[in-house]
Formats: structure tokens, C-alpha cells, sequence
């Protein structure tokens, strides 16, 4: 107002303004946002733990309880039929599983049968995977075709293929007599042929799921790098190891895991399709417990059996995880 003097900002305290006054902290001092009134650093949300018990009670219940019961099983002299108590014999089991060379050999045949079922079953399937994300007519079709597989049971899929393996009337022995190729065999009969009849099932059966996966990390690719890498002269195979093979490592080596861990339980297909014959030569270690839990009765042994394939899987499982994580670091 006009007969008051203005005052100049600064002149009574000591030449700072308000505004320096209220926009200046204190060097070294940091506060940080006080909570709302009343609230308290809030503990484990046990709403939380309601919603994830329904999906880990059966888990509990169906995999962790019967796993644990199963090694608890192991270090006893269980056996069906018998009068007497079941006592705790200590790793008596285990030695003697030692000196079981048909185990041995099973396991061995285990092997042969996850890691030939498996190699192929990727290659293919990779294959299968870089044809399907091509723009292709009826593109959709061929996809639903190529999982019908994986929609069969092995029981289904292990009673088709014994029918396509028939020595009379199955259809692989008529096309050979057709080309003049033979008069055929019997394919899942013969000491040298069962297993890799075998194999071949177990390939064509798993190959959709390996399929599936590697084609959705196909359509994860960015496109742009395909297009950049072409605009700079780069040929189908060196983008595919430029450019797809990168991208899709990850997926591969989860799927090719969890493949080998599938195959080696393997058993409703191989006891479909042989029983373990002829001679043994298609028995897998799932098979083999399974005759000695249920055909002699030894179920102590058989679980001792069982421990030996948790173990083996287990091993695969650490490995499959230590190479993730340092392939991860490594990115």
C-alpha cells in the first residue's frame, strides 16, 4: 500500500529470501516419507497362503507324501503277502541292488532309450517348428495335425502301433511285401529290432509337445532381426545361427531336459508295446520295479529301485538348472 515502505527481501535476515530459506536442506540428511498414521510394517500376508493352498495340497498329498514314503520303504524288508511285521533292515536294499547286474542292465537300456528317443524327437521337432512358422497355406491345419499325437494316451498310442507292427496284417509288414522289400518280420519280437521299433514310438509320440515349444520361441524372435540380418546379405543358415538359434537356446535346452527326464521314467507306452521283451531288451528301469513290486512282491527292493531313479533324475535335474543359471549370468 501506498505510505509503507516496501520491505526488500533479504535486508532482515541476513540477506536471504524466503524463498532460498524454505528451498535449502541440511547437507547429509535425508529423510525418507513417514507412513500413513497409524499403520505398522505389516507381516506375512496369510490371505496369500489360503490362495496357494488348494493347488499345494495336492501336491503335498499326491507327489511329496508318497515320494517320502517311498524312501522310507526303501530301508525295509516290505513284501506282499507277509504274516510277519515289516522291519527296518538299513541299506540292505542298496547293496544288494549293487550286485544286481539285470537292474544294471535295465538302467543302461534306460539310458539308450531316453537319450535316442530324445535327440531325435528335437531335431525333428525343431524342423517341424522352423516349416510351421513359415506363412504357409493352411498353416492352421498343419499345426492341429501336428499335436494329434500328443493328444492320444500312450495306452492308445502303444495298441495303434502294435497293430502297425503286426507280423501278418500290420501295415508296415504289407507295404514292404507291397514294394517287394521282404516278406516283413516281427518288429517288436526280434532281440535286434524291439528296441529301436520302440524308439521310433516313443519319438513320434513325443515329438508335438518339443514342437509346441519350440515354435512358440520361434514366434518370440523379433522379426526386425531376421529382417535386418537378410538386408545384410546373411543366407537362411546363417540367420539361423546368427539370429534364430540365440534366441531359441533357452527353450531348447528346458524342453531337451524335461525330455530326458520323461523318456527315462518312461512306462505305460514300453509296457504297452512289449512288456519289457523280448529277452529283457526293452526293459526300462520303471519296468523293472514295477515286475518286482508287483509280480514278486518285493516291494522294499522295488523302492530301493526307485530311490536309485530319483537319485539319477535329480542329478540331470541339478545339471539342467547349474548350466540355466550360468548361461543366464553369461547374458
Amino acid at each position: 500500500m501506498a505510505g509503507f515502505p516496501r520491505r526488500r527481501p533479504g535486508a532482515a535476515d541476513g540477506g536471504r529470501s524466503v524463498s532460498s530459506v524454505t528451498a535449502t536442506k541440511r547437507p547429509g540428511r535425508t529423510r525418507t516419507p513417514r507412513a500413513a498414521h497409524g499403520t505398522r510394517p505389516r507381516g506375512p500376508d496369510l490371505g496369500a497362503w489360503f490362495l496357494v493352498l488348494p493347488a499345494l495340497l495336492p501336491i503335498l498329498v499326491l507327489s511329496v507324501g508318497p515320494l517320502l514314503y517311498g524312501i522310507a520303504l526303501a530301508f525295509t524288508d516290505a513284501q506282499s503277502g507277509r504274516t510277519q511285521a515289516t522291519r527296518w533292515i538299513g541299506t540292505l536294499n542298496f547293496q544288494d541292488l549293487l550286485h544286481d547286474t539285470l537292474f544294471w542292465d535295465s538302467f543302461r537300456i534306460g539310458i539308450v532309450w531316453a537319450v535316442g528317443v530324445t535327440v531325435p524327437q528335437f531335431l525333428l521337432a525343431l524342423g517341424l517348428a522352423l516349416l510351421l512358422d513359415q506363412k504357409l497355406r493352411f498353416r492352421w491345419l498343419a499345426r492341429a495335425l501336428a499335436i494329434v499325437p500328443w493328444a492320444m494316451p500312450e495306452v492308445v498310442v502303444g495298441i495303434m502301433w502294435r497293430l502297425v507292427y503286426n507280423p501278418d496284417a500290420g501295415i508296415l509288414n504289407e507295404t514292404l511285401r507291397n514294394l517287394g522289400l521282404g516278406e516283413g518280420r516281427d518288429w517288436l519280437s526280434g532281440l535286434a529290432t524291439a528296441l529301436p521299433a520302440v524308439v521310433l514310438v516313443g519319438v513320434w509320440a513325443g515329438m508335438p509337445q518339443t514342437t509346441v515349444a519350440l515354435l512358440a520361441g520361434l514366434q518370440n524372435t523379433p522379426r526386425e532381426l531376421h529382417e535386418a540380418a537378410a538386408l545384410d546379405g546373411a543366407g537362411a543358415w546363417r540367420r539361423f545361427r546368427a539370429v534364430t538359434w540365440p534366441a531359441l537356446r533357452p527353450v531348447a535346452l528346458a524342453i531337451t531336459a524335461l525330455n530326458l527326464i520323461w523318456n527315462f521314467n518312461s512306462f505305460a507306452l514300453v509296457y504297452v508295446l512289449t512288456n519289457g521283451g523280448p529277452g529283457g531288451r526293452t526293459r526300462l528301469p520303471m519296468l523293472f520295479a514295477y515286475e518286482e513290486a508287483f509280480r514278486y512282491g518285493q516291494f522294499g527292493y522295488a523302492a530301493a529301485m526307485g530311490c536309485v531313479m530319483v537319485a539319477a533324475v535329480s542329478v540331470l535335474i541339478a545339471l539342467s538348472l547349474v548350466r540355466r543359471l550360468k548361461g543366464d549370468q553369461d547374458r
